[in-house]
């Protein structure tokens, strides 16, 4: 029985962020102390957070703005 070889070619590398480093550039997603998600632009930070408090409520969800390195609560 010969095994064939799943070859994947991927054009563009991967960015890998790490979870426990905050990021350098844009905004991020802070959910119960963690970060989650970055993003670019303030608006679709809070849009998301948004959405995630209107699903669960029960969870802490703050934006990471790197620039000043300041949270706020979403609400």
């Amino acid at each position: 029985m010969n095994k064939s070889k799943l070859h994947v070619e991927s054009s563009q590398p991967r960015q890998v962020q790490r979870a426990d480093l905050a990021p350098a550039v844009g905004y991020a997603i802070v959910v119960d102390g963690q970060i989650k998600t970055a993003f670019a632009d303030e608006s679709a930070a809070f849009e998301t957070a948004t959405e995630l408090l209107a699903k669960y409520p029960m969870l802490k969800i703050e934006i990471y703005d790197a620039a000043s390195k300041l949270r706020t609560p979403a609400r």
